[in-house]
């Protein structure tokens, strides 16, 4: 009900804020109070409106501003805070004729159904308000053994054999995501700029290394989920040096997983029984400009 003398606090406890209408006669004895000794809270919140027309003064405030307090019970949540009255003399600066107030106010929600009349939102966020937030996903780039099942537990290949990697996300509480390896360089030290070095996936997922006689790199289809993309590129060394290391660097990244694959987020292998090249998901043209190097 609104605020009256007869009931000079109404409080409307809202989905995510408190409304305080309070009436300036508030010890119903026809005395207004001045609106600026009017504070809600612990952190003495200011009124936001006032009306001349009715005398009340107007508090809004969200379920957690203004210092308020939570207090959970078994069916409820319990927003608690107070309506603080302290008068400051006017006129004569030695005395004061109202006593201070202080009205405590509380709002329940139930635990155990929806407060919002809205429909039901999912509880992930979305994924770009989120990795702004977050700023970083949690990939991985993992050489894996022949089936799959597990990591490779030694690094160590015979030209002839097969490196198996696998990319990952973790996708956590964001929308459902799409794993792609944008680019894979093999370079004889750390940094990726280094020479000499081999490029083998390239031009936002083209995996060209399959393009190259006599080999028999891909990447595997279907993927284990949307998160994970796995490959298969074979063993090699560089020319002309004896190192017997080499490192591998990935640019990985990720697109919603209800976005079609698009030249610019794609996963392509060469067949050449076909001569031609197909993309992991999406349609043909997507891969057309691996053969082109007029990629995105």
């Amino acid at each position: 009900q609104a605020a009256a003398p007869l009931h000079p606090v109404a409080v409307d406890c809202q989905e995510a804020q408190v409304v305080v209408t309070v009436h300036r006669d508030l010890f119903g004895m026809g005395r207004l109070v001045r609106a600026a000794d009017l504070t809600l809270g612990s952190a003495a919140c200011l009124p936001v409106a006032q009306s001349e027309v009715d005398n009340t003064v107007t508090f809004v405030a969200g379920l957690h501003e203004c210092g308020s307090t939570l207090q959970m019970t078994p069916d409820s949540l319990i927003y608690k805070t107070n309506l603080s009255y302290k008068p400051t003399p006017s006129g004569n600066l030695v005395i004061v004729r109202t006593n201070a107030a202080v009205v405590p106010i509380e709002c329940y929600y139930p635990r155990k159904s929806n407060v919002s009349s809205d429909a039901v939102r999912p509880t992930w966020a979305p994924f770009r308000s989120t990795l702004s937030v977050e700023e970083r996903l949690m990939f991985s780039l993992r050489l894996m053994n022949d089936d799959w099942s597990a990591e490779r537990l030694s690094n160590g290949f015979q030209l002839g054999e097969s490196l198996h990697l696998q990319a990952d996300v973790a996708s956590g509480d964001h929308v459902p995501l799409r794993l792609f390896v944008d680019d894979c360089v093999a370079t004889l030290s750390p940094d990726r700029n280094s020479s000499p070095r081999y490029t083998f996936i390239d031009l936002s997922g083209c995996l060209v290394d399959g393009r190259s006689d006599d080999t028999t790199s891909a990447f595997i289809s279907p993927r284990p989920r949307q998160e994970t993309l796995q490959f298969m590129v074979d063993a090699f060394k560089f020319a002309g040096d004896d190192r017997n290391l080499i490192y591998i660097t990935c640019h990985l990244k990720v697109s919603p997983a209800d976005q079609a694959p698009d030249p610019l987020n794609k996963a392509c292998s060469f067949s050449k029984a076909s001569s031609l090249w197909a993309p992991l998901e999406g349609t043909g043209d997507i891969c057309s400009c691996c053969e082109t190097g007029n990629c995105p």
